[in-house]
């Protein structure tokens, strides 16, 4: 094995954690309960991600249930000193924040290799820029739906930039990548991944504390109940500088007015001392008596070329926060719906249809068998 390629005990004990970061991580930076919510975000965002990957290299892939610790950048770099390649992965909508996924050198060339087309690995080559445009296009559609899956955790639209892949050292990457400077307390996420034979190595996902502790507290439910004790504060603090500013007498004489009455009377208000007239009275709005004979006529074959998704729901099911915790491969997950009973049909979220499961070739099908009466006189 050559100087830039990782042994597997230097990723061992990295990914696993030396004694020293078994002690920073007791400090209890974040609770049991927020760090098994982000193993459990982990587990099902790189979960998709590697049904993503099994799909381009062809390949079975498998990732392990995730580690979740605390440690620093000045750790890991104190202890791993060969250089890996970190991929930046920012998101751009739904969330505010960023980590960074880091792989083994060898894992970047496989994958390479792979997509490629390559019957041979060559592992003892030198890591190219097809190597980093590579694997940052393979983690475009990993973490692409990983974000699909977050949003469906999250209840809300999740999207990422393109990520950006580097060949550094943890050293390097405090000088060139966010994340990765200063020496503030991070989030190491680790996993097992098995490509076919290709590939059996640990991959791990750093998030900012921050950051982690955020998409916790949005998960358990907590970034509502600090917005509603924020508001309440911002409310009596200005019901506070009110009363402070204004002296608020308990009789103070109110004349009814009638506006229908007093509609064509002209008020006067005296402003700083000078008479100001102001003139109150009813809008007048443009009428509009009877429809319009316009019409159009105008090919539907305007509006053909539209893509409009398509979806078939096989079922849904609700489960408390504390069970889906719970869950683990192997787990499996009872739906509403019967054997046989007709499955619902959506175009861009819209119901229009049920049909049937049918099978074609090797791919999943439906076959339409009743189309929603209100659909059809729309």
């Amino acid at each position: 094995m050559n100087n830039d390629m990782l042994s597997q005990e230097e990723i061992d004990f990295i990914l696993k954690g030396s004694d020293g970061e078994k002690n920073e991580d007791n400090l209890e930076l974040i609770g049991d309960v927020e760090k098994d919510t982000l193993g459990e975000i982990g587990n099902i965002s790189m979960g998709t991600a590697a049904t993503t990957l099994s799909t381009l290299l062809n390949q079975k892939v498998t990732i392990t249930t995730p580690k979740v610790m605390i440690t620093t950048i000045d750790r890991l770099a104190g202890a791993y000193q060969i250089p890996f390649v970190a991929i930046d992965v920012t998101y751009k909508e739904g969330l505010e924040g960023a980590n960074i996924l880091i792989l083994k050198v060898d894992d970047v060339k496989a994958i390479t290799d792979v997509l490629m087309g390559k019957e041979e690995i060559h592992l003892e080559r030198e890591l190219t820029d097809l190597d980093l445009s590579a694997v940052s296009e393979v983690m475009n559609q990993m973490m692409g739906s990983s974000a699909t899956s977050l949003s469906e955790i999250f209840s809300k639209k999740i999207d990422i930039e393109p990520p950006k892949s580097y060949e550094i050292t943890f050293s390097e990457g405090k000088e060139k990548i966010d994340i990765l400077k200063g020496d503030q307390p991070i989030v190491k996420i680790s996993f097992r991944m098995i490509v076919g034979n290709i590939i059996d190595s640990e991959i791990m996902q750093l998030i900012p504390l921050d950051f982690a502790k955020e998409m916790a507290d949005i998960l358990l439910g907590k970034e509502e109940e600090n917005l509603s004790l924020e508001k309440d504060n911002e409310v009596s603090a200005a019901v506070e500088e009110i009363e402070e500013d204004y002296e608020v007498s308990e009789e103070i004489p109110i004349k009814p007015t009638n506006l229908a009455e007093d509609e064509n009377n002209i008020t006067k208000k005296k402003i700083d001392n000078n008479e100001e007239t102001v003139v109150v009275k009813k809008p007048v709005f443009e009428t509009f008596n009877g429809k319009s004979d316009e019409s159009y006529n105008e090919s539907i074959d305007l509006v053909g070329e539209i893509p409009v998704e398509i979806t078939a729901e096989l079922g849904r099911t609700k489960k408390k926060i504390g069970e889906i915790l719970e869950y683990g491969p192997g787990t499996i997950i009872e739906l509403d719906k019967l054997v046989g009973e007709p499955l619902n049909i959506y175009a861009n979220g819209k119901f229009i249809a049920r049909g049937e499961v049918v099978v074609i070739d090797d791919n999943f099908g439906i076959r339409i068998t009743e189309i929603v009466n209100s659909y059809k006189h729309s």
